[in-house]
């Protein structure tokens, strides 16, 4: 592996290539991008394609890349130049991409615009609030969690991050009734540390989960976009979300195995299923 800095205009951009460039028998690179997740969460699954070059990063702001534009609100417009920034200094374009959560809501906003960037790109449970139904329950469900963190810290509003995260179907009025979810009914401290910069629970990170994406763009691009979801997240907000997404492009969303962290290998204490997870990544991308 090695590991590169990229320097924009707004920010050093950090990257790792695991593997060869240019790359081996001819394919093109494997990219792997998360949002808040930074390359670390990608290291079980990438382990799992040792025959590619598998490259991944670090978001502006989050891990080794570092911000020099003064701001600290998570676009995914402005992650997707940086992300167009990467493959264009890896120069092995068009390369293949695998977003997950935030990370494929960026990839969403690349191929919008910059569709000669991807090949393929398969975004796993992208958490896009405006596809919903109950678009307006949903942002508020999200204004909860920010609430509770904004009173009580990481653990209330981790709590209530989770609560919303696996409710099963729209967010109706029992949602709204539940009492404040408990930090220690899901192993989380109830003490306060005093932080409120977390990319998760603040509002730091509401343009990724307001974005609209752009179904003409996507739909008009040469890339083959894939929406995936776990198929242990049915009913949940980003399997809603994911399955909403799908069908405005026209197709069915892609069942992958596991849940949302499913290519997790205990990574973040969040267990999946890596070894399935990648072998349907493998076959999706052969678009088998």
């Amino acid at each position: 592996m090695t590991t590169h800095t990229l320097e924009t205009a707004g920010a050093d951009i950090v990257y790792d290539v695991h593997g060869p460039l240019p790359t081996d028998g001819g394919r093109p690179p494997l990219v792997m991008i998360g949002q808040p997740m930074d390359a670390g969460g990608f290291s079980t699954l990438a382990s799992y394609f040792p025959d590619r070059t598998v490259v991944t990063y670090d978001p502006r702001g989050l891990g080794r890349s570092t911000r020099k534009d003064g701001r600290v609100d998570n676009t995914p417009t402005v992650q997707a130049e940086d992300v167009h920034a990467v493959i264009e200094a890896l120069g092995a374009g068009p390369v293949e991409l695998f977003g997950s959560s935030g990370g494929a809501v960026t990839a969403l906003a690349l191929v919008a615009a910059y569709p000669n960037d991807v090949s393929t790109l398969v975004a796993h449970e992208p958490p896009l609030i405006p596809v919903l139904p109950d678009a307006a329950a949903a942002e508020r469900a999200r204004a909860g969690v920010r609430e509770a963190y904004e009173a009580k810290g990481f653990g209330a509003g981790m709590a209530t991050f989770i609560a919303m995260t696996s409710w099963q179907g729209e967010y109706t009025d029992d949602y709204f009734a539940q009492p404040a979810a408990d930090p220690a009914m899901f192993g989380m401290p109830s003490e306060d540390d005093g932080s409120r910069d977390d990319p998760l629970l603040s509002d730091r990170s509401w343009a990724i989960s307001s974005y609209h994406p752009d179904i003409a763009a996507l739909s008009a691009a040469p890339t083959r976009v894939v929406i995936a979801v776990g198929e242990e997240s049915v009913g949940t907000f980003t399997a809603r979300t994911s399955v909403a997404a799908a069908e405005l492009l026209g197709q069915q969303a892609t069942v992958f195995p596991s849940h949302h962290g499913g290519f997790l290998g205990g990574d973040y204490g969040y267990q999946g299923q890596p070894e399935a997870f990648a072998r349907t990544l493998r076959e999706v991308l052969a678009g088998q």
